[in-house]
């Protein structure tokens, strides 16, 4: 997967389970990425994704999602 491809699917990929289960992984809360990072990342994609979305808020980057976010939901 590109760096491009990923960031369109942080804003386009619901998380499939758990208290957040239909959320945009780009809308999920920090704590809750955070509380992922703790207890380890799901394996394959879905993890990849949160651990991205994770180090993007950590490093206060979420207006880099910004113009996909307009794109994706126009």
């Amino acid at each position: 997967m590109t760096p491009e491809e990923t960031m369109q699917r942080l804003v386009t990929t619901q998380m499939p389970f758990g208290k957040y289960k239909g959320t945009l992984i780009c809308n999920l809360p920090e704590a809750y990425l955070v509380w992922f990072h703790q207890k380890g990342f799901p394996k394959g994609s879905l993890g990849m994704l949160l651990a991205t979305m994770h180090e993007i808020k950590l490093n206060g980057l979420e207006y880099l999602l910004a113009p996909l976010r307009s794109k994706s939901n126009p």
